[in-house]
């Protein structure tokens, strides 16, 4: 960017901070978050600033680029978190079935021989249902299948055996 187009955005931002800052707040009911979204808003202008600098329609881009990320923010897993008061007990790998690995293989080797190589392919390699279909040779649909029951029975398997 120019440093004409820099000090014009300096000049810009400096301006609206205030207003995009409000209704960011609006939005998000958070004024940690509103600072958040519009630090984020502002980088994203900044790439585009030299274009829009004279666009009459500018506020309105800003405008569209913060609700953008405050809808990209609200998609995010960790926004989903829930504090509580009291954290879980802590739970040991033995009670959820985790099995060594010359057990897996003892497992492994009680499957059919497909759904043996469907677990194997999308699992270990992690090859895609396609890429594992094209190496099988049949349907994405068998695929999706043979894997589902295959990890299906290793998951009762490994419950029994951990019994």
């Amino acid at each position: 960017m120019k440093r004409s187009d820099e000090a014009a955005f300096r000049e810009y931002v400096s301006a609206r901070m205030e207003s995009m800052r409000r209704l960011a707040y609006l939005l998000c009911q958070d004024w940690h978050t509103a600072d958040d979204l519009v630090s984020i808003s502002i980088t994203k202008l900044y790439r585009h600033f030299p274009r829009l600098r004279d666009d009459p329609r500018i506020d309105g881009y800003v405008r569209r680029i913060l609700l953008r990320v405050w809808l990209d923010e609200r998609r995010r897993p960790w926004r989903r978190e829930e504090p509580t008061e009291v954290l879980p007990e802590v739970v040991s790998s033995v009670e959820h079935g985790v099995v060594e690995r010359s057990g897996l293989l003892d497992l492994l080797e009680g499957m059919p021989p497909r759904r043996r190589a469907a677990v194997v392919l999308r699992i270990y390699c992690d090859l895609s249902v396609e890429e594992t279909a094209e190496i099988l040779g049949c349907s994405t649909g068998t695929v999706k299948s043979q894997t589902a029951r295959g990890l299906d029975g290793l998951r009762a398997r490994a419950l029994a055996a951990t019994d």
